[in-house]
C-alpha cells in the first residue's frame, strides 16, 4: 500500500475531495497517511484531524524563496529512503 502525502495551503477542498474518494474505497492502493500545511491554522489541518491523519507545518515564510521551501520538499528523506541506504 502507498502513503500519500498531501500538500495543502488552506481549506482543504481538494484534500476533502481526497478524503471522501479514500472513504469510498476509491483510492485502492494507497492511503492518506499525512498532510503538509504551508502555513498554521489552516482549515484543511482540521479536516485531517478529523480523519484521525496527523498534520504537519512548514511554513514557507520560514524559508528565504519559493525554489528554497519546493527543494525541502522535494528532497527530504524518507523513512524507506533511509532503510535502502543501511
Amino acid at each position: 500500500m502507498k502513503r500519500i502525502v498531501v500538500l495543502v495551503s488552506g481549506g482543504g477542498t481538494n484534500l476533502q475531495a481526497l478524503l471522501d474518494a479514500q472513504d469510498r474505497g476509491e483510492i485502492s492502493d494507497g492511503q492518506i497517511t499525512c498532510v503538509i500545511a504551508s502555513k498554521p491554522g489552516v482549515y484543511a489541518l482540521e479536516r485531517a484531524a478529523a480523519h484521525g491523519i496527523p498534520g504537519k507545518v512548514l511554513e514557507r515564510k520560514a524559508y528565504p524563496d519559493v525554489h528554497a521551501y519546493s527543494c525541502l520538499l522535494y528532497t527530504s528523506p524518507s523513512p524507506r529512503d533511509r532503510q535502502k541506504s543501511r
